[in-house]
């Protein structure tokens, strides 16, 4: 299982666009298109407000040059990005379908100019936990509206890794223009390494299938027994595996997850109400408010002597203003009482729960 939320993306809409996918036995792909606009945040407010009001939600909106990173729904059901082939649903296509919605314009190639940096890192890590190769098997992408290109059902059908819009059967767009398709994969090297060919304490609980794999190749190389891995995949004669399918190397663990810590928005109202006009260093929900200026921390927006007063002084306040700027509230909506939405964005940036 691969990732299904990506941490780092802030979340748009209400999470729920698609279904489960048809063909979940074939190669998961990812397919890019372009908005045919700006970028920018007013663009990644109101495009991403339109794909929600027209019903054609991809699963991710990506600015190339902000690096902001947004997600519609959860990455292993289906999105709205694409047409039908006819009677196939091409958005169900593979083990997973990852459609990501790029604000750019496919005349302006956005390679040229882009700014990648940690989201879209995030981004496409969470498209390799799938089994997603870095490939092209459509081949070129379309220079024009109209141009030459693969969109061969067959290779849609079977064939694993990365296409554009104008590859995919059955739509007539050309997006996302002529990028550079290897800086995709060089503006996200991949830090795994192959799996060690000795066995090693604490080795890695999942390996994907490479070309040319067996059971056995796949237990030498990673200390498993080859039965082990079989009956942890429910693998059975003649034990067929295919490439990109990533297999457990050990069984799930029964031990709960951490708890998230929770943040409340009546409690840093509160704090906002009574901290900022007594004293410096007053604290009224400290342990709550040190989550927050923790996340703040981390987004480069407060200086980690202010991250552990517990107290939500004017500093404070000003660091959760600069956020809501970066995630895109502008004016009275960028400062006042702390909202459960931003709040909300903040928290699934950083690993806690906001509620109300």
């Amino acid at each position: 299982m691969g990732e299904i939320w990506i941490r780092e993306a802030e979340r748009l809409g209400d999470g729920s666009i698609g279904g489960a996918m048809d063909t979940p036995s074939a190669p998961g792909r990812a397919v890019w298109h372009t908005t045919e606009s700006g970028h920018g945040n007013a663009s990644f407010t109101n495009v991403g407000k339109y794909l929600i009001s027209i019903g054609a939600e991809p699963h991710i909106l990506y600015d190339p040059s902000t690096d902001r990173l947004g997600q519609y729904g959860p990455l292993n059901q289906s999105a709205r990005a694409l047409r039908n082939d006819g009677l196939t649903r091409t958005n169900r296509t593979g083990r997973v379908c990852i459609q990501i919605e790029v604000l750019a314009k496919a005349a302006t190639p956005f390679t040229g100019y882009w700014k990648p940096g940690p989201n879209f890192r995030a981004l496409m890590r969470a498209i390799r936990s799938w089994g997603v190769p870095d490939t092209w098997p459509a081949g070129a992408l379309a220079g024009s509206y109209g141009a030459s290109v693969s969109r061969n059902r067959t290779t849609w059908a079977t064939k694993g890794g990365h296409y554009g819009h104008c590859n995919i059967p059955g739509n007539d767009h050309w997006d996302p223009g002529k990028i550079d398709r290897a800086a995709l994969f060089a503006a996200a090297p991949k830090t795994s390494t192959p799996a060690p060919s000795t066995p090693s304490t604490g080795s890695a609980s999942t390996y994907t299938v490479k070309d040319g794999d067996t059971l056995s190749k796949i237990g030498e190389k990673t200390g498993v027994k080859w039965e082990t891995i079989a009956s942890l995949n429910g693998i059975k004669a003649p034990y067929t595996i295919r490439v990109g399918q990533v297999l457990k190397l050990k069984a799930a663990s029964t031990t709960k997850p951490a708890t998230k810590p929770t943040v409340s928005v009546a409690h840093l109202n509160s704090a906002r109400a009574k901290d900022i006009p007594a004293a410096t260093g007053h604290t009224t929900y400290p342990a709550e408010v040190k989550i927050v200026e923790a996340a703040l921390k981390a987004e480069g927006l407060l200086d980690a002597k202010y991250a552990a007063d517990g107290s939500w002084g004017t500093t404070t306040e000003a660091a959760y203003n600069a956020f809501r700027r970066k995630v895109g509230y502008t004016g009275s909506s960028a400062t006042g009482a702390v909202g459960l939405e931003s709040l909300k964005k903040l928290a699934a940036r950083h690993s806690f729960t906001a509620k109300a």
